[in-house]
């Protein structure tokens, strides 16, 4: 069976005959974008393009993104994060599904959090991915590495949320996930929402 996301189309009458376009394309008219999916330079690329862009648009009009994620690199998330906070619009983030890892820091990171009911906010430190070899020197390199990636995360997601820097490493020390008011009341969400 194939697995490829199958993007919806849109069909308009013109006075030139029929169109057809992606239904992204009328999202992105509305100033709605969407993070679903791994965080990867790929898929970080195009949100960074798409917020340019409606920026460029109207610098002070808010911007939706829509968060489905199970987080991903980093290195590409901090990038999205740092245009986040660079661009003038204000960013309303909506967490559809999950926004774990760091997802959920992109997500904490808006100006205006809501999720939907039945929502998670998954947070926790910065894995190692791939297998881990190469000379004791190297293998330290990796972890002073990651140890400073972990406290960036955990600054920034102290930032967004108002608790103490000993509060989120004590939260990110495992998987800590967040439904609905609990996220509300961690600081992670402003607020859950029945509707969009």
């Amino acid at each position: 069976m194939n697995n490829l996301l199958i993007t919806p189309k849109i069909i308009r009458e013109t006075d030139r005959g029929y169109s057809v376009y992606d239904i992204q394309d009328e999202m992105l008219s509305h100033r709605q974008i969407e993070c679903v999916g791994s965080i990867d330079k790929e898929s970080v690329y195009s949100l960074i393009m798409q917020l340019r862009y409606l920026q460029m648009q109207d610098k002070d009009a808010e911007i939706t993104m829509y968060i489905n994620s199970p987080g991903g690199e980093v290195s590409s998330g901090m990038a999205l994060y740092d245009v986040m906070q660079a661009v003038s619009c204000p960013i309303r983030t909506v967490c559809v599904g999950t926004a774990a890892s760091m997802a959920a820091v992109l997500f904490a990171a808006g100006d205006r959090r809501e999720m939907l009911p039945h929502a998670s906010v998954m947070i926790h430190d910065p894995l190692i991915s791939g297998g881990l070899g190469g000379s004791a020197l190297h293998i330290q390199s990796i972890s002073q590495d990651l140890m400073r990636t972990r406290d960036v995360i955990c600054q920034t997601l102290a930032k967004h949320t108002g608790r103490t820097i000993d509060e989120i490493y004590d939260k990110t020390k495992t998987d800590s996930y967040f439904y609905g008011e609990d996220a509300v009341e961690f600081g992670l969400a402003d607020k859950v929402i029945t509707e969009i």
